[in-house]
């Protein structure tokens, strides 16, 4: 993703000095072109393309939230993280009867 905007950066900056150096040209049209050309295509792209780890990144900090906010509930309501409030099946030694 980088390697293409680095590219795109090198191409418009070419095409930035060619138009400073250029007879007909002026370092006002070279700025103009770099940012037209350069700048303001590149950041767009790389907004658009970082969408998604910004979305995964909401997602995870949304999920890390509620499930915090599940276990400090839990923890003062005395309530399992399962959401059951009976004891665990786990841990329980198993009741022998006699015959």
């Amino acid at each position: 993703m980088y390697l293409i905007a680095i590219a795109w950066g090198y191409v418009a900056l070419m095409m930035a000095l060619a138009e400073a150096t250029s007879s007909q040209g002026s370092i006002l049209g070279a700025i103009v072109t770099f940012f037209l050309y350069g700048v303001l295509p590149i950041s767009i792209v790389m907004y658009i393309l970082g969408s998604g780890p910004r979305k995964a990144a909401r997602k995870r900090a949304e999920q890390a939230e509620q499930a915090a906010a599940t276990a400090a509930a839990a923890a003062t309501s005395g309530i399992q993280a399962d959401g059951s409030d009976h004891a665990a099946a786990t841990g329980l030694a198993a009741e022998r009867k006699e015959p």
